[in-house]
């Protein structure tokens, strides 16, 4: 429930820094601003500039701090309220007693996590799009994560879900027409045009869904398993990658026995990255425990590096090994190719793009991260300027209940079913998409969004 309180809360990170900043949304914004804010200038403020002045206790009348203030009138702000903001120096100590001070005022209270951001997708100034990717940008892991957001907040994905919305209405209109006026029986013209449109809206929803691994890759970032045989070179592949020692190498095998995971960008791209237990037949229980966890890792993975060590031939260990990764992603990894080469690969592996490095020395590295990003993106699509993408578990959910509404809707077009039935298909093909912008979104659905957003924001 909406309720029109005025809140506040610290905006800038929690710690020391240059500058710290209180902001203030809510019918109480100016008063706050009146009774805290001494500007050195005397005059009213106007709204949109800042003013330098000090900030003061509203109870004793002392100083807390020299500040800058902007306040920001409503329409024209992030809330589409009242918005004040504090500018102050960004000492823990003195921004907390700022936003003290500010909750002393008169009907202001402390803000809920999100909620700056929820009011401005309730006043209307956003979609629920476009709230969620306020919050992708400021997590944004790489370049390429950070431009898929700014689209999504510019309104890019926005469009081409109200597109899809508004054709699907345009059906629902022209079916409930003859739901309301019977005496006027459909022809097969006008079920033609009907189905025309609905499958319209099937093709663009499918497409969307299409689209969702490349976005959410975008987005979070790609899994990486590293597997192979033991001593092929896993855990100086992952040292490579990372540009320091993670893993503990050594000429002994088995070393690596758990999951190391670690985190980095790859050629622009966030990438997690999971080294495991050489994979092998072995009595040693805690490497069996080991090889055990990686071949659960694998079902999880987007993509899977099979290093094999190219100054040994290919082994009855190096199969079992591709048999357990069949059906995924897989960039075949020669390691070692600074040593003489024994490896040849049998023909199940001719199909798999193959990289030739040294972990060792370095060599290939650079071919093994573009062979990286080019195996989870299609670049020619993700380097044009109208690349949109769902990204989100949610967005993805809401078009498959759409997808299915719209299936239904036709299948039962082209059976002869009642238009009263096939309405109610299309009513829940639009509910459904309506979850993706916030149209016909709970409040429970809204609580859960906005609940992961940081205070302030």
């Amino acid at each position: 429930m909406y309720i029109r309180d005025t809140i506040a809360a610290i905006s800038t990170p929690p710690g020391n820094g240059g500058i710290g900043i209180v902001r203030v949304s809510g019918d109480r914004a100016e008063a706050v601003c009146t009774v805290m804010f001494k500007p050195l200038n005397s005059g009213g403020l106007q709204s949109h500039r800042f003013y330098f002045g000090a900030v003061c206790d509203p109870a004793s009348g002392e100083l807390i701090d020299e500040a800058m203030a902007v306040l920001m009138r409503a329409p024209r702000s992030f809330t589409r309220e009242d918005v004040l903001e504090i500018h102050c120096h960004g000492g823990m100590l003195v921004v907390e007693r700022v936003l003290a001070a500010v909750l002393q005022c008169d009907g202001v209270r402390l803000a809920d996590p999100g909620e700056f951001t929820r009011r401005a997708f309730l006043n209307g100034r956003i979609d629920l799009l476009q709230a969620e990717a306020v919050m992708d940008i400021i997590s944004a892991k790489s370049q390429a994560s950070l431009a898929l957001a700014q689209r999504q907040r510019e309104g890019a994905l926005s469009s081409a879900i109200d597109k899809v919305r508004a054709a699907i209405t345009k059906s629902l209109a022209l079916v409930e027409a003859y739901i309301d006026f019977p005496e006027d029986d459909i022809g097969e013209a006008d079920t033609a045009a009907i189905k025309t449109a609905a499958a319209a809206s099937l093709g663009d929803v499918e497409r969307l869904l299409a689209g969702y691994d490349e976005g959410r890759i975008v987005r979070d970032g790609v899994a990486v398993l590293i597997v192979g045989k033991p001593n092929a070179g896993k855990s100086s592949l992952l040292n490579r990658l990372l540009g320091e020692n993670r893993a503990i190498v050594t000429h002994i095998a088995g070393t690596t026995r758990d999951i190391i995971e670690e985190t980095a960008v790859l050629d622009g791209l966030a990438v997690r990255l999971l080294d495991t237990a050489g994979i092998r037949h072995t009595d040693d229980l805690v490497e069996k425990e080991g090889i055990s966890r990686a071949l659960e890792c694998i079902p999880l993975a987007d993509l899977v590096l099979f290093v094999l060590d190219a100054s040994r031939p290919f082994t009855d260990e190096d199969r079992l090994i591709l048999e357990a990764v069949a059906g995924k992603r897989i960039i075949a990894v020669r390691n070692k190719c600074d040593l003489p080469t024994q490896l040849v690969l049998p023909t199940e592996c001719s199909v798999l793009p193959t990289v030739a490095v040294s972990a060792g020395n370095g060599n290939g590295i650079g071919q093994l991260k573009t062979a990286i990003r080019s195996a989870v993106l299609d670049e020619a699509v993700l380097d044009s300027r109208e690349f949109v993408a769902i990204s989100r578990a949610r967005h993805r959910d809401a078009l498959q209940e759409t997808r299915s509404a719209l299936q239904r809707f036709l299948s039962g077009l082209a059976n002869g079913s009642e238009l009263e039935l096939l309405s109610i298909d299309l009513r829940e093909a639009l509910a459904a998409i309506g979850q993706v912008t916030g149209a016909t979104t709970t409040d429970d659905v809204l609580d859960m969004i906005f609940s992961s957003f940081c205070i302030g924001k």
